[in-house]
This record gives structure tokens, C-alpha cells and sequence, in this order.
């Protein structure tokens, strides 16, 4: 080629493009243009030098976004012409360490079809081996310990490429030409099953064939998977389930379920066991592999301990090769639940495995590849006719988006106190954690630290300000009290609203509803049936319910009992059916100690599964809701129009007198009673709406907080409110729950900070 045929661009991407066979990609797509040029990993961007005729360079930069790996998401390229150098190929250079800030972590990935079809193939050197992956799949996020994401700067820098591999590595031709988990039999990561009263086994296959055939005989094994440990056990066996739960202390919080691949579309177990709808289907198959809440079928051989009280079970679908190939050989359902103590991370190391499950599990599969920091399960149930995120962990976080203002300095946002994460922003970027959990024990705490400072420190930022809950008893708001940095206080459903306008990019009015148990409020109120109109940084609570006292404060989030006495005595009504002999604690509730105001819809729905009999002891969160849920699901009884009045601060508020006598009528069953609480409560909200509307615009209608993870209600209010022709917006992307309160926290100061 003639000097003035050659031209030069210099292509910067940046994105998603790590971790995902990006690099191999454009070595490719360049040696088939027959362009020369370098590739290389710039922290969290990738560098391009290309050179070639005009024609097919432009044809070079279209297919970098057209044709990109399918786990990409790049940015459109910045492009700039340049003076062509003397080269003669296309190469993959070595990576810089560039700018940290710039770098886009990815999440793990499930195992994708040609690596399963390999793994099956007698004839392949990687034919069964649990730990096989390519550009497009395997671990990512929960092996990376710095950027660029590079092979030394994982995990994986531990176990050498064997000849075969390096050979792989280095081809452009192959799909594994710089996969950086790559592994094989011979150089790779190894199983080890341990069980008390026998040799240990280092074999993977021997391995294998041991973990099975415990399950069979009905052991607890507790499995390492991707980003942490599972406790495995059979799902047919009610011996089995019974054991699990009393030696792990759940009495009655729904196991989840990991179903064998099976069928042309891997879902035959899941037609069998449940009646999964098509958008559920889909999203159990989603690359990110989540747990998906579905209806079960009845009068099939699960055990009826899985799930006790709801007619849900949480499923997923094998997503590493090792859990394939486990499901495969035992044929059949297994409990799967997280490997933890209640509330905890998972854990992920083999010596606090086997010391804090040595109660629990029977016998151990442990492997030796290292998993640099957890990641729960994603969870997500189909609410409103959409699939909302219930929880945020493996293949879904670290998650991103782009802020819809430039902050001039980074802010760290610590969340709740329960179902927590963080949130890190800078510039007009936030990355939002995993799951964390439950802030209540000394562990959650510290992979809560532990999470902040690998945050800060993979992304290179240096930290004055934080964001935390207005509640001076969070264990994060004690945190951030004691952190040193500046600190900002946020309303824990200002949070929510802000984080779910922000999710939708909504610059208009909108009235967002934010309903959940609890949450700080002004004068030390508990809120959690509020109405918000506005923006984020400019919220006006405009309605909710008739306040009452909790008797013991936030004790009344594990004693539904409490919740229900409270609206009795509130009325001047007594409940003889109460459980507890409550003479003091009405003193101390008249005398207001210990007995804060509340506005909480999620306390509405304790007392109601008190007053029906349903609930009188809360095992777990949303324990008393979700079977009150199950219950009110047929048949069906008309809501009550329940009295809205404007108070002396210009609140609308829903009036909850007329549920409490409906509640305690014994002449109505229990699921009519329940279906007559959710309905009541979605015309209330409904009435709210059209009443604000009539003084105040606003464009659509937003539904967050835990409260909205209910389908029943969810489903009932989208319907009235559609129908009345408001816009809805339901959280997609972002939990609804307080998983999402760091992201909301971040925009409420974020757009706060920006506009002053």
C-alpha cells in the first residue's frame, strides 16, 4: 500500500469493554479488514492504533459497536486521524495502568453455550472439568483484584498456563485468545471434597462423584461456588429440608431452588415444578442467571418445608460449570440457599466454611481458586407486569449508571441498615455493590468496610464526603458519623423516591408513593406510607396515612401482635385474641414511651395478619406481608373506599379505621379478608392521586419501597391507575427495597450539591 493510500486513526472506547473479549475482538475484526495497528487495556478503557484505507477504516470503527461480544456495552468510540508508523500487522500490546477511575469492573458471567458443549464433548481435554470458561464467560468481578483487568491482577495469577492453554491464549483465531480465567484440567483450579470419617479427595471427578452421592443419601454439603459457599440438599427429602432449617435456625424463610438444565431450552424441571410465565422463563435463561420467584405447581414431590405458608418458590437455573455438572449427575432438584448466617454475607473462604458450618453441613466441596470479594444470588420477581429486582449480587453487580449531573469531587453513600449496599460516585459515574445484608452482626460489618475500601481503592478515588440515613441508629449512620468525612443526611424515602426517578431519567414532576415498614422521618416520626411530589433534592410529602403509635418502637417489625394492638387501642378497641397478656405495654404506650408515631403501610400489613390469625411472630422479613399475600390471592372481595381528609398540615391522609372491624370479622375468611385489605389499600393510593392531581401537576406515578415487591397489591394498583390514565413507573433495574436507598441517597445529595 502507497504512503497516501495508508491511514492512521487513534480510537479510545471506553464502557463495558473488560472483561468481555474485547481485545480479541478487535484483533479479529481488524485481521479480517486487513488493517494494521495495536489494541491494548487502558484501566478501564480500551486504546486503539488502526491503520488502512479510509474506506475500511470507517467500516473498522462501525463494526466495533455493530458486531461487539454480546456481554459488551461499549460507549461510541472517540476517534481522531494520526500520522501513520511503519506496521505491518494487527497485535494485542501490554496493558497500562492508565487512569483507575476510568476502569468498568464487569460482573461474573454464567457458562456460555460452546464452553457447556465442550464440557460435555468426550473428545476435549476440558471434557467435565468444573472450572472451564472463555472470553465470553466464567468469573470476573469475584476474582478481580485490580485494574487492568489482566490475568496477574485476578485470582488466577496463582495457577500458571500450561503449554496447551498459553497456546490458546496467545491465538487470535481462538476463543479463548486472552481469556484471563482460563484454566484447563492440567494448569487450572481443583476440587476437594471433605467429609468427616473419610480421606479427603482431590480428584475433580472423584470429587464430583462423593458430592452426589452424599446428597442422595440425604447430607448437607456445602458447595464454593462463584462468589461464595451454598448449602446443597436434596428438595424431594422433608428430612433433609427439616435438618437444614434446624440446624441453621430458619424456621420458615422460603430455600431456594437450583433446577437441572434439561430440555431443548433447559427448562423442562422448571414446566415441571412451577408455572413459570413466559416473562419469568425468560428471565431465568437471562445470562445473569438470577433466583426468580414463580408460582409452584401443586401436588409435585418437592418438600412442602421449602416454602412454608407461600405459594412461591425462588428458583435459578445451574450457571457455573461446576453446578451444571453437579444437577446433571444427581438428576433432580436441590436446595440451594445462601451458605451464611442469618442475615450475613455468604461466605467465601474454605477455613471460615468449615468453621462456621461445621454445625450445619455434613461434608464439604471446596475448590482452590481464591474468590476475591462475595457475591449473593440476584433475586427478581415479576411485579406490575414487569421483572423487578428484588436483590443485587452475582451477574448483576457491580452495577453502573451514569449520574444525571458532574459532582465536583467523589461521594461515597453507605445505605440502610438492612439489605444493605453501597453506592460510589464520582464525576457522572456510580457503582453501586453487591448485596452486603444485614448490618446487625459484626461480620456484615465488616465486608461492609471491607466493601468500601475495595471500591475506593479499585477505582483510585480519595474520599471527603459521605451520604448517609437520617436514622442515628444505623449501623451505617454511625459509621459515616465516625468515618471522618463530611456528612450528609438523607430521609430514608426521600432516598427512595429519588433513587427510582433517577433509574428513569425523569426530569419532570413526578408523585412518587413510598411504601415499606420503616423509616426515618421528620420529628422522629417512623414514615413508610408516604406520598412524594417533586424531584430529587425537592421533595413535598403531600400524603399518607393516619399516624398511630408502635408499641416498643421498631420491636414491631418482629411481633406483628404490636402493629395489630396499635391500631386497636388507637380506635379505643381492645383485641381479646392477642397472644400476650399486654397490660404494661398499654401503660407505657399511653404514657408515649417507647412508642413512636408511624405512618408504615408495612405495619398496616403486620396488624392485618395478626388480626386474621395468619402471622403473630415474625420469622423473617416480610414474613407476615408475603402470607398475607398468598392468602388474599383468590377469592376475591370489593376493597373498602377507605375516608381521605387533608390534616392541619396539609397532608392528604388515607383513613385506616374501616379495615381493622373488616379485619376482625369472623364471618368473612381469612383470604376474604386479606383480598379486601389489598384492594382497599390500591384504591386509597389511587384516591390519593386523583386528589393531588386536582391542585398539583405531575407527570407520572412512581411505586418504590419493600411494600411494592407485593404482586398482588402492585399488580391491582397499576391496573386502577392506568385506568384513571397515570403514567407508572415501577422500579426495573434498581431494587424497590433498601438495596436501592445507597443509589437514592447519592442522587438526593447529588442533586442537592449541583444545583446550589
Amino acid at each position: 500500500m502507497t504512503t497516501d493510500q495508508l491511514h492512521a486513526r487513534q480510537i479510545t472506547i471506553t464502557g463495558r469493554v473488560q472483561g468481555v473479549g474485547f481485545r480479541p475482538f478487535v484483533s479479529c475484526l481488524a485481521q479480517t479488514l486487513h488493517l494494521s495497528g495495536w489494541v491494548r487495556n487502558n484501566a478501564g478503557q480500551i486504546d486503539i492504533w488502526v491503520q488502512g484505507p479510509t474506506t475500511k477504516l470507517d467500516q473498522f470503527e462501525q463494526q466495533l459497536i455493530a458486531k461487539a461480544p454480546p456481554l459488551a456495552q461499549p460507549n461510541s468510540p472517540s476517534s481522531k486521524s494520526v500520522v501513520p508508523v511503519d506496521l505491518d500487522c494487527f497485535t494485542i500490546i501490554a496493558s497500562i495502568a492508565g487512569t483507575a477511575t476510568d476502569a468498568h469492573i464487569p460482573p461474573d458471567y454464567f457458562i456460555c453455550d460452546d464452553c457447556l458443549s465442550e464440557m460435555h464433548d468426550k473428545n476435549q481435554r476440558r471434557y467435565r472439568y468444573p472450572f472451564i470458561n472463555c472470553t465470553q464467560c466464567g468469573p470476573r468481578y469475584s476474582i478481580i483484584k485490580a485494574m487492568p483487568y489482566d490475568r496477574p491482577n485476578t485470582s488466577m495469577a496463582e495457577f500458571p498456563l500450561c503449554p496447551e492453554c498459553l497456546i490458546e491464549y496467545e491465538n487470535p483465531l481462538d476463543r479463548r485468545f486472552h481469556a484471563q480465567p482460563l484454566a484447563c484440567p492440567t494448569c487450572g483450579p481443583t476440587l476437594n471434597f471433605r467429609q468427616g470419617g473419610i480421606t479427603d479427595i482431590n480428584d475433580n471427578t472423584v470429587a464430583l462423584t462423593a458430592t452426589v452421592a452424599a446428597l442422595k443419601a440425604g447430607l448437607i454439603v456445602a458447595v464454593k461456588g462463584v462468589g461464595g459457599y451454598h448449602l446443597l440438599c436434596s428438595a424431594v427429602s422433608e428430612t433433609a429440608v427439616s435438618k437444614l432449617r434446624l440446624r441453621k435456625n430458619r424456621q420458615l424463610k422460603p430455600l431456594a431452588l437450583m433446577l437441572p438444565w434439561s430440555g431443548h431450552d433447559g427448562l423442562d424441571y422448571v414446566r415441571h415444578y412451577t408455572e413459570a410465565s413466559p416473562l419469568e422463563r425468560e428471565k431465568l435463561t437471562d445470562p445473569i442467571r438470577p433466583i426468580v420467584l414463580v408460582k409452584k405447581r401443586i401436588n409435585t414431590n418437592l418438600a412442602e418445608s421449602i416454602a412454608p405458608g407461600i405459594d412461591e418458590l425462588g428458583i435459578m437455573l445451574p450457571y457455573s460449570p461446576l453446578h451444571h455438572l453437579l444437577l446433571e449427575k444427581y438428576s433432580g432438584p436441590l436446595i440451594a440457599t445462601s451458605a451464611n448466617l442469618s442475615g450475613e454475607p455468604v461466605i467465601t473462604e474454605q477455613t471460615d466454611a468449615e468453621i462456621h458450618l461445621t454445625d450445619i453441613a455434613d461434608a464439604f466441596l471446596h475448590h482452590n481458586r481464591p474468590i476475591v470479594r462475595h457475591a449473593d444470588d440476584s433475586i427478581f420477581r415479576a411485579t406490575g407486569g414487569i421483572m423487578q429486582p428484588i436483590r443485587m449480587g452475582r451477574g448483576t453487580a457491580p452495577l453502573e449508571f451514569e449520574l444525571p449531573f458532574n459532582l465536583a469531587k467523589p461521594l461515597l453513600a453507605v445505605g440502610g441498615h438492612i439489605k444493605n449496599t453501597v453506592a460510589l460516585a464520582w464525576n457522572n459515574r456510580v457503582v453501586i455493590s453487591p448485596h452486603i445484608g444485614n448490618l446487625g452482626s459484626p461480620r456484615s460489618q465488616q465486608i461492609f468496610e471491607k466493601t468500601i475500601a475495595e471500591l475506593t481503592e479499585l477505582y483510585g478515588l480519595t474520599l471527603e464526603d459521605c451520604v448517609c440515613d437520617a436514622h442515628p441508629d444505623y449501623a451505617s449512620s454511625r459509621w459515616a458519623k465516625h468515618s471522618g468525612f463530611n456528612i450528609h443526611k438523607v430521609f430514608h424515602h426521600h432516598a427512595h423516591a429519588s433513587a427510582l426517578v433517577a433509574e428513569h431519567n425523569i426530569s419532570d414532576t413526578l408523585l412518587v408513593f413510598t411504601w415499606d415498614g420503616t423509616g426515618y422521618g421528620k420529628e422522629g416520626s417512623f414514615w413508610g406510607g408516604e406520598g412524594f411530589l417533586g424531584s430529587p433534592g425537592n421533595w413535598q410529602r403531600v400524603s399518607s396515612f393516619r399516624p398511630f403509635r408502635l408499641p416498643g418502637g421498631e420491636k414491631t417489625a418482629k411481633e406483628p401482635w404490636r402493629s395489630a394492638l396499635a391500631l386497636c387501642w388507637e380506635l379505643g378497641d381492645d383485641w381479646p385474641e392477642c397472644p400476650v397478656e399486654a397490660s404494661l405495654l398499654k401503660q407505657a404506650w399511653q404514657k408515649h414511651i417507647n412508642s413512636p408515631l408511624s405512618s408504615s403501610v408495612g405495619r398496616l400489613f403486620d396488624a392485618a395478619a395478626a388480626l386474621t390469625g395468619l402471622v403473630q411472630y415474625s420469622d423473617f422479613e416480610g414474613h407476615a406481608a408475603m402470607w398475607l399475600e398468598t392468602t388474599g390471592r383468590t377469592p376475591k372481595k370489593a376493597g373498602i373506599n377507605l375516608p381521605l381528609y387533608h390534616d392541619a398540615n396539609g397532608l392528604w391522609l388515607s383513613e385506616w379505621q374501616p379495615l381493622i372491624a373488616m379485619l376482625k370479622n369472623n364471618q368473612l375468611t381469612i383470604p376474604e379478608r386479606s383480598h379486601c385489605f389489598h384492594a382497599s389499600l390500591a384504591l386509597a393510593l389511587v384516591q390519593q392521586a386523583k386528589q393531588v392531581q386536582k391542585d398539583r401537576f405531575f407527570s407520572g406515578v412512581g411505586l418504590t419501597g419493600g411494600v411494592f415487591q407485593n404482586r398482588l397489591l402492585t399488580d391491582y394498583v397499576c391496573s386502577l391507575l392506568k385506568k384513571e390514565g397515570f403514567k407508572v413507573y415501577l422500579p426495573e433495574k434498581i431494587p424497590g427495597n433498601d438495596a436501592g436507598l445507597s443509589f437514592g441517597q447519592l442522587i438526593e445529595v447529588g442533586s442537592q450539591l449541583t444545583n446550589l
